[in-house]
């Protein structure tokens, strides 16, 4: 009897030739129901790239595990990268948070999947506050805060964004990070609001 990695690299070949998708997620589905999340986790790992994968094996693992962070991610993760909206991946990344306050992609998907602007500033705000040396939090931070300033003429949010590209700036590690923010400044810092 062939392993569960086995059978799952089977039902991928198969998909890749016929490109079934409904087949494909029948198959994953029946592997994954009688198989341990552990197993099935490791079984998929060679495939955590392929978010057709990776939603029916962590849906079935978050069925089992509802409180799993890493698991909750990867499903929202999975599910963000092929469009499901930021409703379902904004409650998968809170129950994450919740469960592991420390899981920083977890905060990270929750700020993304926020849609209003203003709000997305908050809570990027929120993570960077939470994980001070997190650099892509902050980097999103300012990314979300020029656009908040561009969008509405927010000179609040503006100021913001020149405040929090300086703080990268200051700990960019390479002269290309270092040049690139200083273009990025020295256009916000023109802006006329």
């Amino acid at each position: 009897m062939p392993s569960l990695k086995d059978s799952l690299s089977a039902a991928v070949m198969r998909y890749d030739t016929d490109d079934n998708l409904g087949a494909f997620m029948d198959a994953v589905r029946g592997l994954a129901k009688p198989a341990a999340p552990d197993d099935l986790i490791a079984a998929a790992d060679p495939f955590k790239d392929r978010p057709e994968v990776m939603i029916p094996v962590y849906e079935h693992v978050t069925a089992q595990r509802p409180s799993d962070a890493k698991a909750l991610v990867a499903l929202a993760n999975a599910y963000w990268l092929t469009g499901r909206g930021p409703d379902v991946v904004g409650e998968l990344a809170e129950r994450a948070k919740k469960s592991d306050p420390k899981n920083r992609a977890a905060w990270h998907l929750w700020a993304l999947a926020e849609g209003d602007i203003r709000k997305r500033v908050a809570r990027w705000t929120t993570v960077s506050q939470h994980f001070p040396e997190d650099q892509l939090a902050r980097a999103a931070l300012a990314d979300n805060a020029a656009g908040l300033a561009g969008a509405e003429h927010d000179p609040l949010a503006l100021d913001l964004a020149v405040k929090t590209y300086e703080g990268l700036w200051a700990k960019a590690s390479t002269p290309t990070q270092r040049r690139a923010l200083e273009e990025t400044l020295q256009t916000l810092k023109g802006w006329k609001l």
